[in-house]
């Protein structure tokens, strides 16, 4: 069992190993070699050049200004300058909205700390219970619940405090939810146009002996949407030809290399291997080798290009479907289309660069297979997952390691190497199991067919967060192996799971302590100074970037990845809402947690991460749902400590707490959950007109003609692809019904693709 030292030692570490990070930071993002690294978004957005194109040979690769070194600390008040409008305008809602579950964290654990600090712990620390009884405790200890005696009436102060807690929280989580939800809806309100506000996504669009796909889908929404409909998109099977588009660009950009590398040496053709990696095989002309290849791969585009053009089976039973006004597309997007609920099935279609295409090829009629597999996948990934955790938490421990090596015994039982086992090791371990499970999570999340990118990293947040819960928290709560645990939990009645959680969470309070302080305290530190992307920028730019284009690459800093970010702060939320009551003394480090965070993210998202995609903070019921659930479970494991500590009389009245925090989620969940997944008819229809008044004669068709095509059919510069551009347009101008509708249509449908009639028998032709 960890002691204060132990803490202490732990601390010292990781405080001095934060401080080496954010100092390295400092000094390293001063060097103009590294100004891509640490400043790839101004870049991206073409408000920054590369400083190591000027001045003399030194300065290009180190800054030898010393007043720049005087200042190196200036990137944290840079970092909070930026008033919120301004970060919305630079990063979008999404990355502002996302700092402030870190500001949630503060706003919530700031008066929390305060109120246990002056109440609970002079509470729990004036008592000598642990002093008088046989158990092994440490000063921790004195500090939590367990040194109250059994049965004592002290415990009414936990109880009141629980109530104040889950009361703070409530107010905290309600407002803040009132105030994303508003921003919401000024940020849809105050947005410029875009594709995804017109258009929705159809999809299981019931087959048809008589018409086409494209045909059906026009004619449905020519009969049922007259006065709005205006084009639609069909949906392509485009997966194979996407590869060989990208064998292709890779092909080119070598023959790109190769052809810059013959301008400045004439003298000598460049070669090269055709075998694995360049390293094996015959030893070919580069530059006549990489031509024959992009003809070769041009030759099989165009054949896969016409097979999905031609093939029924390459035509998916779906389509983008976009409409006149924003308001024509709420309702549709809205409402239920058909008498069968599972045909003809709409939502909002997400925004173009937020669309995940590979899984537009997936038949609806999988979706429901594929979930349940990755259901009863994921349940054994996060029960298996158990074993390996628990076996390296047993080595981290100085048990564990006296048991499994012996001979080691000298050496663990010095001082200073025992504390760092007990006040670092547990933690840096299980950090390092989890370095692999966010792609292991994402792999399933795309197989299970989710449509956009948004979405795919909010199911992926969803099952990190179960496996969290699992395995981090009550994995090392409870002590045995995963199956252990699963036969106990399933073999005691329900109400004994809370009994048994509750009674082991104070035992744990200095292990979680550890891990806040590698993961929350280094791991965000380390997450500044982005170690990794710096070497791999390096070896790159090195040995791999043969153009531009590839240093863009090399550059990409990717986004802050919600999938695994937001799945780790409602780890602390819930450490700190759990032991908030219980051992109070854990609570300072979630605060430095937070607030360390809140400004390294802040930096990150100014300079740093770009955003793929815009939701608008579709996220935010997630968030606010788990802290619910968190609250809900710190309520129920005090519930269950207090009721093996004798307090029958006090226990009970915990009872309400579970029951009021819930009717407090679902009152939320009514008021400010629809605008979240709901667009207001109203809102919509203010836009129309607002828009219409200041822009009567824009061409809405022109503008969505292609939002929603497929990317490997927007070539660059190639005549393919703006043949099938063409083509898929020609396609759509006149789409001719070769039999009467079954919707009781007055006349056969014979109307462009890119217009709607006022009139249902209106024939329109565009040349």
């Amino acid at each position: 069992m960890a002691t204060l030292q132990d803490i202490g030692l732990s601390a010292a570490i990781n405080i001095i190993s934060a401080l080496i990070f954010l100092v390295a930071f400092a000094i390293l993002r001063l060097q103009p070699f590294n100004d891509r690294v640490y400043f790839p978004k101004w870049y991206l957005k073409g408000l920054r050049h590369s400083p190591t194109h000027s001045g003399a040979f030194v300065t290009k690769f180190v800054n030898v200004d010393w007043r720049a070194y005087i200042r190196f600390l200036n990137w944290i008040p840079d970092a909070l300058k930026m008033p919120e409008p301004e970060l919305i305008d630079h990063a979008g809602l999404d990355s502002a909205v996302y700092l402030r579950i870190y500001l949630l964290g503060l706003k919530i654990f700031v008066p929390i700390t305060l109120l246990a600090w002056a109440i609970l712990v002079p509470v729990n620390w004036t008592n000598n219970t642990l002093a008088k009884s046989n158990f092994t405790y440490s000063d921790i200890d004195k500090l939590s619940i367990s040194n109250i005696p059994l049965g004592s009436l002290r415990f009414w102060t936990h109880i009141v405090m629980a109530y104040a807690f889950t009361f703070w929280t409530c107010y905290v989580l309600q407002t803040e939810y009132a105030k994303v939800a508003a921003m919401r809806l000024q940020f849809v309100a105050s947005e410029k146009r875009r594709p995804d506000q017109y258009t929705v996504l159809v999809r299981n669009v019931p087959p048809d002996a008589d018409e086409s796909v494209s045909e059906c889908v026009e004619h449905f929404f020519l009969v049922n949407h007259q006065d709005h409909y205006l084009m639609h998109q069909g949906v392509y099977d485009a997966n194979k030809l996407a590869k060989l588009v990208k064998e292709k660009k890779s092909k080119q950009n070598w023959l790109d290399y190769y052809q810059l590398k013959y301008s400045r040496d004439q003298s000598k053709r460049p070669m090269m291997k055709t075998g694995f990696l360049g390293c094996f095989g015959e030893k070919v002309d580069a530059i006549d080798h990489q031509t024959a290849e992009i003809e070769r791969l041009s030759e099989e585009i165009a054949e896969e290009r016409q097979r999905v053009r031609k093939d029924p089976k390459s035509i998916m039973p779906a389509a983008f479907v976009s409409f006149k006004t924003r308001w024509g597309a709420a309702v549709c997007a809205q409402t239920q289309q058909s008498r069968n609920p599972t045909m003809w099935l709409t939502e909002w279609a997400p925004e173009p660069r937020d669309v995940f295409w590979n899984n537009l090829a997936i038949p609806y009629v999988s979706l429901t297979i594929r979930r349940l597999i990755i259901a009863v996948v994921f349940f054994f990934l996060t029960f298996f997952f158990m074993i390996p955790i628990a076996f390296v938490q047993t080595l981290a421990s100085i048990e564990g390691i006296r048991k499994k090596a012996p001979f080691l015994k000298v050496i663990i039982d010095v001082p200073f190497i025992k504390s760092f086992i007990q006040g670092f090791l547990p933690g840096i371990a299980l950090k390092i199991f989890l370095i692999f499970l966010p792609t292991i999570l994402m792999i399933m999340s795309k197989f299970e067919g989710w449509l956009s990118i948004s979405a795919l990293e909010r199911k992926s947040a969803s099952k990190y967060y179960i496996f969290t819960i699992v395995n981090v928290f009550l994995g090392n709560i409870i002590a045995g192996a995963a199956f252990e645990q699963l036969n106990s939990f399933l073999n005691q009645s329900a109400n004994q799971i809370p009994k048994t959680i509750g009674v082991a969470v104070p035992m744990k309070a200095s292990f979680f302590i550890t891990y806040i302080m590698v993961d929350g305290w280094a791991g965000i530190a380390g997450e500044i100074l982005r170690l990794k992307p710096l070497i791999f920028y390096h070896l790159k730019n090195f040995f791999l970037v043969k153009t531009e284009k590839d240093r863009e690459e090399a550059m990409d800093p990717g986004s802050v990845g919600f999938n695994t970010g937001e799945p780790q702060i409602q780890l602390y939320f819930l450490l700190g809402l759990v032991y908030a009551v219980v051992t109070p003394f854990l609570l300072p480090f979630i605060l430095v947690f937070f607030g360390l965070a809140y400004v390294v993210y802040r930096h990150q998202i100014i300079n740093v991460y770009n955003q793929e995609y815009e939701s608008a903070a579709a996220f935010w019921p997630d968030v606010h749902g788990r802290i619910i659930f968190a609250l809900c479970f710190s309520q129920l494991s005090l519930l269950g400590l207090l009721s093996t500590k004798h307090a029958a009389q006090s226990a009970p009245f915990l009872i309400a707490l579970p029951v009021l925090t819930i009717s407090f989620h679902l009152f939320c969940k009514g008021r400010y959950e629809p605008a979240f997944t709901k667009y207001p008819i109203q809102e919509a229809r203010m836009r129309d007109t607002l828009e219409q008044a200041r822009e009567p004669n824009f061409n809405l068709k022109g503008y969505l003609q292609n939002a929603y095509v497929h990317p490997v059919f927007k070539g660059d510069d190639e005549d393919e692809d703006e043949d099938f551009m063409n083509k898929l347009e020609t396609d759509s101008v006149i789409v001719p019904t070769k039999r009467h509708s079954r919707l009781n249509t007055p006349v056969p449908s014979k109307v462009s693709a890119g217009s709607s009639p006022s009139l249902p028998d209106a024939v329109i032709h565009e040349h």
